[in-house]
């Protein structure tokens, strides 16, 4: 089956001259046809690499003696035997057989010549692909794997087009936190791309974090033939119900499906729901030919967000904040791009304003409206003002348990979520209405006509003393390591104003909440599911956006972890090297799960199982390809961190710190 006709072919090296010793062969690649190369007898062959039983990769075969003495390559998955020069099986006939390819053997290497490829065929899933770029898609992570190559190769075209990009993670479960680090962020979804199976359940996590924080996501899921769904097939599982609860959205892509608007429908609930869609390829749908098909598109799908309030609930709550003496304002992550006209309200209220630990640096500290976080990850500012107020004006707060609203305060809550209105007790006045649009149409209205006394004296002055108490922490030291006054003391002198900041879990969090002050930062967590491991992958996600979005470009990823958080997901700081990302990522190490040593204490347990055995992370970093650097006394912490932020790639400052100066 050699084709002698040779003038016509592309000829691809493959190999070195002296590369393949004689007796053995290999899987070699030219253009994107797989082959294996034999050398035998001092001759050389090339055949499709493919054994005709179930895709055996011939290359990874090995030539063997049969009987009467014939040499056969035999395929490693089930010992199917092939002449090693002529690709045909044991008693073959002429037209049987593996395909052949003609070799040549030249100075330079051995070149094997193909026909030109024909234009490759449009298929389903360079559809669904166009479709996703379309909605305004522009990043996927994840990892490529043989249930989902076809998708795969329709994502690199779009990438090829510089329609999108890709990052290929080394865990999925960090594509998942990376995609709801981006999601929050940008209001935007990214993709994560996984296999069938465990790339698939590997993902649920980061998912559930970006659910339940309500972040746009979209889950592209490889998945086995259709025609074998059922009785058990290599890393089949039910996707569909495993995928059931996290998901706002979630179809199986089948043969007959709508392709485009079966992609469309899932961005769009991704959207519009702010939640988890997902799709499920099965492997042999994949590379369907998409015939006539069009790509779909947001046009005429999305409507205006903007939601007035009803005209009484407006009116009862004007009048509740007018009658006020001592009103604050209270503000979640649902208020984070309303902000400046809540902080229009408060400045005529001349009222502070707290925020949820979600929403710490949705308001400058140095604001003097700003009243820092409150609960347990807060201030004593903030506890103080909540204390001394008759009235609060919460907007797209959720009332967490964490939070330390007090609920026998007379409330008035604002949501563009009707569910959160409420949600946990009845308030005086739920309004439902969209955040900037309320209080604007409350400050109008009050037109500077309220009872309120003037709180920003009071704000200055507890400032002040909160400043002071925790300049004096700095000094603390009980010769176990830096304390955490000080960690974040020099982060507030040297973190970039506008930076994205993730964090992650535990004690390093806390103290975050309580010491760091913000100014232009943004602040990225993981919420309400509270995963340990989310700021580093989070920051992948976070580096993405600075690329792919105007409004984040050139900002400085900055991300914060303990020893414990960091070790789930450390091999990702190969992919923030590979991919040249500008991170800098701060990493308290108290060779301990610091919080739940705490809560045992806290509990009168025993503290059990809470150490941990590290290894030198800034040494590791190096070994990566990026910057290490290892802070030891605080006397290092401003060199180090001004170092770090310096270096325009992945650095790590390895902080060792006291775990019971936080």
């Amino acid at each position: 089956m050699t084709s002698t006709n040779t003038h016509d072919l592309a000829w691809h090296k493959v190999a070195d001259a002296d590369e393949l010793p004689d007796g053995r062969v290999k899987t070699v690649t030219a253009g994107t046809k797989s082959m294996a190369l034999v050398h035998f007898q001092g001759r050389y062959a090339a055949m499709d690499n493919r054994c005709p039983h179930q895709g055996g990769p011939l290359g990874e075969g090995s030539i063997e003696t049969g009987e009467g003495g014939q040499c056969w390559l035999r395929c490693p998955w089930h010992g199917w035997d092939f002449d090693p020069l002529t690709g045909k099986p044991p008693g073959g006939h002429e037209d049987t057989g593996q395909e052949m390819f003609p070799v040549e053997l030249r100075d330079d290497g051995i070149y094997v010549g193909l026909e030109p490829e024909p234009e490759r065929e449009r298929t389903v899933t360079d559809v669904m692909a166009e479709t996703m770029v379309n909605w305004g898609l522009k990043r996927v992570f994840g990892m490529v794997g043989h249930s989902n190559l076809g998708l795969a190769d329709a994502l690199r075209l779009q990438e090829a087009k510089g329609a999108m990009s890709y990052i290929g993670i080394r865990h999925e479960g960090a594509a998942a936190f990376a995609c709801s680090g981006y999601a929050k962020l940008t209001g935007r979804p990214a993709a994560c791309l996984t296999i069938a199976g465990p790339g698939a359940t590997n993902l649920l996590t980061g998912l559930w974090d970006a659910k339940v924080d309500r972040a746009p996501v979209l889950a592209l899921t490889g998945q086995v033939d259709v025609q074998v769904f059922g009785p058990g097939a290599f890393q089949e599982i039910d996707l569909a119900s495993a995928f059931e609860a996290v998901s706002q959205f979630s179809q199986t892509v089948l043969h007959t499906s709508n392709h485009a608007e079966l992609t469309t429908l899932a961005l769009k609930n991704a959207l519009v729901h702010r939640d988890v869609s997902h799709l499920i390829f099965p492997d042999d749908v994949q590379t369907l030919p998409a015939g006539e098909a069009k790509a779909s598109g947001p046009e005429g799908r999305l409507g205006p967000t903007g939601i007035t309030p009803d005209e009484d609930s407006l009116s009862k709550a004007v009048d509740t904040i007018r009658a006020a003496r001592r009103p604050i304002v209270i503000v979640g992550y649902g208020a984070r791009d309303a902000m400046d006209e809540v902080i229009a309200l408060a400045e005529a209220l001349k009222a502070p304003v707290l925020t949820t630990f979600k929403a710490k640096g949705q308001i400058a500290d140095d604001h003097p409206n700003a009243a820092g976080v409150l609960g347990r990850s807060g201030t004593p500012i903030a506890s103080w003002f909540m204390n001394e107020c008759d009235l609060i004006v919460a907007f797209g707060s959720s009332f967490s348990n964490h939070t330390g609203i007090e609920r026998a305060k007379r409330i008035v809550q604002i949501d563009f979520d009707r569910m959160a209105l409420g949600k946990f007790h009845p308030v005086a006045v739920p309004i439902w209405g969209e955040i900037g649009v309320t209080a604007r149409l409350m400050r109008e209205r009050l037109g500077g006509d309220t009872a309120a006394v003037d709180q920003t004296g009071e704000l200055a002055e507890r400032w002040t003393e909160w400043r002071a108490e925790k300049e004096s922490r700095v000094a603390d030291d009980q010769g176990h390591g830096i304390n955490s006054a000080a960690v974040f003391a020099a982060l507030t002198r040297h973190v970039p104003e506008d930076a994205i900041i993730p964090v992650d879990v535990g004690n390093n969090t806390y103290s975050f909440g309580r010491y760091f002050e913000c100014k232009r930062q943004r602040v990225l967590m993981s919420g309400y599911l509270g995963s340990i491991g989310f700021a580093f992958p989070a920051a992948l996600g976070a580096w993405a956006a600075t690329q792919d979005f105007d409004e984040f470009k050139g900002r400085k990823v900055v991300s914060v972890s303990g020893d414990g958080g960091f070790g789930q997901y450390l091999a990702e700081f190969t992919t923030a090297v590979k991919y040249g990302m500008n991170i800098t990522h701060v990493l308290l190490n108290n060779s301990e799960l610091g919080k739940i040593s705490k809560e045992q204490r806290g509990g009168e347990w025993p503290v059990w199982q809470t150490a941990l055995h590290n290894p030198s992370f800034a040494a590791y970093a190096r070994l990566c390809g990026g910057k290490g650097l290892k802070v030891t006394c605080a006397d290092e912490l401003d060199d180090a961190l001004i170092e770090a932020l310096a270096h325009d790639g992945p650095a790590l400052v390895e902080v060792i710190t006291d775990a019971d100066l936080i």
